[in-house]
């Protein structure tokens, strides 16, 4: 698969499951919320109809009652003069199923009214209408029609008999023409038949309306203002977190030189922080494979200078008869050989340093005791070879144990690297000193030389890992350019700092902080 192929495949991954997916999912939580706030108002509906529904059952048990107490003749008057509060209409059945009275029949009784819905605007249209869809939505059972007929008798009522039969009001609910709800309760008149209250429920659907419209106003202005968040959050999150992943998978494919990140420099949140420290990464990245590629390949040449004249040294060695030469062949092979081995060993310990420090437990270590047995070291050492330079170590005062928290071997070795380096610089007859001092919470140990010094421009340069430009004539095989970039990520892991300035007098000094234990 092409680079730019992976990448429109890993591109199609941040689907669904992204976080722009999931921006969008928690916002509409909210919106579901007050979705199901919304239908919960038909609960409310069906519980004011059983509430109607029961007042009306009252309502007849009172009429019936009424009807009882009063005289044959005065029955049917009295209940064309009954005026219920809501309109309800009232109707006096006999036994025989015969309408004996009924009060709208009295001009003057208020009444509901059962509009025709060919007279409905298109307001009061859309909101029957909105009121079909939701009670189809809402499953709400299907209802009876309710039509009055045009020679009215009990056996047109159902209930009126199923009153008779449970000898109890009955309660029914059927719809009208245009849409309103109609309830009505049947309750049975001893000795006489039964009565029939009809009462309409549109003001209960009038009340819901309101309450169902309000909601949905509120609905699509939540729906909106989420959208709009949900929106916003893409575009100032996911966008530029997606453009931050997709350079980094660019990257990871090998591609980072052809790569912009984009470092946000308008974003002084998190995800500019973010974009910046990506950006500087991706920068580091390049800057350290670069180094480690010009690395590879002064290695590899400078490999073949000691490797070509240890081959010819090698071919020769077996034609060659006078000892003399035979001596000096083979103190060129083992110097070749000591050049290649110092190399090796230099690139083997920077490889695995960050490894090894990041599994280190410190201890308390007494660093002037480590300075003057490394001192002693180097004065033996220098006394066999007899080597024109000293070594020295000088307390500024300090007496007793000065102790720091660390690794022994590893600060030996920064210790090593500095004087090695110091010596490999110095004139003959030149005096290398190792210096301690107490600097507040902190201790300072300097290695100072009598040499050329560092230029101030080389100064930060040669603390990085496979700084290669060395001074002109030096042996690339003794010194690698790695031990002073050892010594520095050895002092950063134990919290302190490495620098570099002119000695007293000429030459370099090298100091290290290192906190106190």
């Amino acid at each position: 698969m092409k680079a730019e192929e992976a990448v429109q495949e890993w591109r199609r991954g941040l689907g669904f499951g992204s976080l722009r997916a999931r921006i969008f999912a928690v916002n509409l939580l909210a919106v579901i919320v007050l979705a199901i706030m919304l239908l919960y108002l038909d609960t409310v509906r069906s519980r004011l109809l059983d509430e109607r529904s029961a007042s009306l059952a009252s309502e007849a048990i009172t009429v019936s009652r009424l009807v009882t107490d009063l005289p044959p003749t005065a029955r049917p008057g009295s209940i064309l003069r009954l005026g219920m509060e809501r309109g309800t209409r009232v109707r006096l059945y006999a036994g025989s199923g015969e309408r004996l009275a009924d009060n709208w029949l009295n001009p003057k009784t208020p009444r509901f009214v059962i509009e025709d819905p060919a007279a409905y605007g298109w307001r009061r249209s859309s909101a029957k209408a909105i009121d079909r869809a939701l009670d189809a939505v809402l499953g709400f059972r299907t209802l009876s029609p309710y039509v009055e007929p045009a020679v009215d008798t009990a056996s047109l009522w159902p209930e009126l008999a199923r009153s008779s039969t449970a000898a109890q009001p009955i309660t029914d609910l059927r719809r009208a023409n245009d849409g309103s709800l109609i309830v009505t309760a049947a309750a049975p008149v001893p000795g006489v038949g039964h009565v029939l209250l009809t009462d309409s429920a549109d003001d209960l659907a009038s009340i819901l309306r309101r309450e169902r419209l309000t909601s949905a106003w509120l609905l699509l202005s939540v729906m909106a203002l989420t959208l709009g968040l949900s929106l916003y959050l893409a575009r100032t999150i996911v966008r530029p977190l997606r453009m931050l992943a997709i350079a980094a998978h660019r990257v990871r494919l090998g591609r980072s030189r052809e790569v912009v990140v984009p470092r946000l420099p308008d974003r002084s949140d998190e995800i500019g922080a973010l974009a910046r420290a990506i950006s500087d990464m991706s920068t580091a990245l390049r800057r350290q494979i670069d180094a480690t590629e010009a690395f590879a390949a002064d290695v590899a040449h400078e490999l073949k200078n000691p490797l070509a004249s240890l081959r010819s040294a090698v071919e020769v060695l077996d034609r060659v008869e006078k000892p003399e030469l035979r001596a000096q062949l083979l103190a060129v092979i083992r110097d070749d050989v000591g050049r290649i081995d110092r190399l090796i060993t230099d690139i083997a310990d920077a490889s695995r340093l960050d490894a090894e420090l990041s599994r280190t437990g410190f201890q308390p270590i007494d660093v002037a005791a480590l300075a003057d047995g490394l001192v002693a070291a180097y004065g033996i050492a220098a006394t066999a070879a007899n080597r024109p330079r000293t070594v020295s170590v000088e307390r500024a005062g300090l007496a007793g144990p000065v102790l720091i928290e660390g690794d022994a071997n590893r600060l030996a070795q920064v210790l090593r690297n500095l004087i090695d380096n110091a010596i490999s610089f110095s004139p003959d007859g030149g005096r290398v000193t190792l210096a301690l001092a107490s600097r507040g919470d902190q201790v300072e140990l300097a290695v100072s030389d009598q040499g050329p010094g560092v230029p101030a421009a080389n100064r930060r340069d040669i603390f990085r890992r496979f700084y290669s430009e060395r001074p002109e004539g030096e042996d690339f095989g003794r010194h690698s350019g790695l031990g002073l970039s050892i010594a520095g990520a050895i002092v950063v892991a134990h919290g302190g700092q490495i620098t570099v300035e002119d000695a007293p007098g000429g030459g370099a000094a090298f100091r290290v902080l290192l906190p106190a234990a």
